[in-house]
């Protein structure tokens, strides 16, 4: 089987209606408030493309705009999943709801290395997210409803308010009330992770007496995740997601593994070596076309555009996994499917923001730990790892020898495991205040690391915290006597909930133990931030690029937000919004005396909270965001976690 993509025709929500939009993004594709707020954009976004007038409402002989599903025919990891593909050969598994209805390509003036200015287009291709099937459903409906819909449309704004690469959302539009609908099954209100049992249970002597032993038997227990329990109705709903291209690692790893059919030879003039070489071109050309395209282009140079890309990808998809480790992101499914070859976030489903620090967090049900919070880096250089085995039937085919390929695909991707371990620990460094090149101190963030785990830390919270500490005990010897009241800063980082509900970094208060290892912690940190950034001025560690130091408050500032997209501000939003699904989403919240109603202000709550993740926000946005999650959300699922 040959082909890339399959031409289908979205299906069209009946009496749709626009919730949300990004003013940022509508700008970027040239549309006005006016042109978002139009019956034209409602429609079109919705699905409804190619209508002519005068045609009617079974369009027969309208010539109108050709639509096609994005997802071309995936493969999972260069594995043939033959299960999950609906013709049975392990090549056609694809999104079975995504559905590109565009691409709008704007010029912006570059000036290149020779200072002589040419224009790159800005390409954005636009897809509709649960416009109806694709020929990759699996017998599914196709649909999105607005409880996924919405996740997806905040959560991709949020990454990008963030600073964290990502697709991006321009609408949300759902079908009103008595339209289209979808039955999906979801978690009844009893439905939660059961209770860590105590180390004293006799079910656990089994386990003999190590009590280390017992302690993590019992927390494997209690992170056990059921699957959904009801049937819902719920409102569909259509995200338009853009993004510069949504070529992946799955779409050249499929080329490439048609190429090596039989005997594993690379033959390049044979048709699938052809489709191999045209999807690298286009691969170069809408991600990286003044770096990795027009160089080579001209001179047909396909092996130096593909090592090109391949050294943008390494460092596109290294940065995007370390930022998500930054913001406490954890993607759930980081699948050669839904890794972009450029590293930008999407696949927004399974993901989640972590509330308590677990260093294999994910929400979904199926995630393990391959794809747990802190072995997303092994995740994306796995994917990378694939990228560079589907490029190699390029590299062999104009290498002098096999040798010579062999030792370039050993360089490239032990160069990768240093790139991506830079990019990690840059990160934490950054999120300590320190450079994220000096790696002085890295030790601190290993022993910080075993006091966050067993101290049941609220991932935000302790970082945005930490930053306060240096807010309000400053390192700066500008500022005058450099404090050493280490208690202090202790309590400032810990919190206290009798001033203000919720606001502790801790799930449960620190114990003896916990927090003397912590107040040893702060101590080492705060001699080694002052030594850094005191004593001899933050210019020291920086590397000859940096003209202008920052302030180690404000480098924590801005890499530490105050606000995420945690589960339970959705949960709440989208059940005051769909009031249909109240009575059997989880039960963290007090039902309002209006349940009944539909209240969609909590969305566009939500929507204005993540504009500025990184600024205090209002005295409201305060109280009621900036605070760990509700106990309840911690095991409910549908919040704690989903499939």
């Amino acid at each position: 089987m040959n082909g890339h993509y399959v031409p289908v025709k979205p299906r069209p929500l009946i009496d749709p209606r626009l919730v949300l939009h990004s003013p940022d993004m509508a700008e970027m594709l040239g549309l006005g408030e006016g042109d978002v707020w139009s019956e034209e954009f409602v429609r079109y976004f919705s699905g409804d493309v190619g209508v002519l007038e005068g045609y009617g409402e079974n369009q027969e002989g309208a010539e109108g705009v050709m639509t096609w599903a994005t997802p071309y025919a995936l493969s999972i990891m260069g594995k043939r999943y033959t299960s999950n593909c609906p013709f049975g050969t392990g090549e056609g598994y694809g999104d079975g709801r995504a559905i590109t209805i565009g691409e709008v390509v704007l010029p912006s003036t570059n000036t290149n290395t020779n200072n002589n200015k040419h224009t790159t287009p800005n390409r954005y291709e636009l897809q509709l997210k649960g416009a109806g099937p694709t020929p990759f459903c699996r017998g599914a409906d196709g649909r999105a409803v607005l409880r996924s819909s919405l996740r997806e449309f905040l959560a991709s704004e949020a990454m990008h308010t963030l600073g964290v690469s990502t697709t991006r959302a321009l609408s949300l539009i759902v079908s009103s009330e008595g339209g289209d609908t979808s039955a999906r099954p979801w978690y009844s209100a009893s439905n939660k992770q059961p209770e860590m049992p105590s180390l004293d249970d006799p079910r656990l002597e089994r386990y003999g007496g190590l009590e280390e032993r017992k302690r993590v038997i019992a927390q494997m227990s209690a992170q056990s995740k059921s699957d959904p329990d009801v049937m819902v109705e719920e409102s569909n709903a259509i995200t338009c997601r853009v993004s510069r291209s949504f070529v992946r690692v799955g779409h050249v790893d499929l080329y490439a593994r048609r190429v090596k059919r039989g005997d594993g030879k690379v033959d390049v003039g044979t048709m699938e070596f052809k489709e191999l070489e045209d999807m690298l071109w286009h691969a170069c050309f809408v991600e990286y076309p003044d770096t990795c395209y027009e160089p080579f282009r001209t001179k047909d140079d396909l092996m130096g555009a593909s090592k090109c890309l391949l050294d943008r990808s390494m460092d596109g998809i290294a940065t995007m996994v370390a930022q998500w480790v930054r913001v406490g992101f954890a993607q759930g499914n980081f699948n050669g499917d839904n890794c972009l070859i450029a590293g930008r976030t999407m696949d927004y489903g399974p993901f989640g923001f972590m509330d308590e620090y677990n260093p294999l967090f994910a929400k979904w049900t199926g995630s393990g730990e391959h794809f747990g919070f802190m072995n997303q880096p092994n995740a994306g250089y796995a994917n990378f790892a694939v990228l560079v085995s589907s490029i190699m039937p390029v590299v062999e085919a104009f290498s002098e020898s096999m040798a010579e390929a062999n030792a370039y695909e050993k360089e490239v991707l032990t160069r990768a495991q240093g790139v991506f371990e830079r990019k990690l620990m840059s990160v934490f460094r950054v999120k300590m205040g320190f450079h994220p090149e000096d790696g002085t101190h890295d030790h601190l963030w290993t022993e910080l690391e075993a006091v966050l785990a067993e101290s049941r830390a609220d991932w935000t919270l302790f970082w945005r915290q930490l930053t306060m500490v240096v807010k309000n005990f400053p390192v700066d010897e500008n500022n005058g006597d450099i404090s050493t009241s280490y208690g202090e800063m202790l309590a400032l980082l810990e919190g206290n909930d009798q001033i203000k509900p919720g606001s502790s970094a801790f799930y449960t208060p620190l114990d003896v133990e916990s927090r003397a290892k912590l107040l040893k912690w702060v101590q080492a940190w705060r001699e080694a931030l002052v030594n850094s950034y005191g004593e001899r001025g933050p210019s020291t560690v920086l590397s000859q690029k940096d003209t202008t130091p920052i302030p180690p408050q404000e480098r924590m500032r801005l890499s530490n937000p105050k606000y995420v997209l945690r589960e339970w501000m959705m949960v709440e939003a989208y059940s005051k919004a769909s009031p249909s699904t109240v009575s059997s989403s989880p039960s963290i919240f007090k039902p309002s005396a209006k349940s009944s109603q539909s209240d969609e202000s909590l969305i566009h709550g939500l929507f204005e909270l993540i504009l500025n993740p990184y600024d205090e926000g209002t005295e409201e946005q305060d109280t009621k965001y900036y605070r760990r999650a509700p106990d309840a959300a911690l095991k409910a699922g549908g919040t704690a976690f989903m499939t």
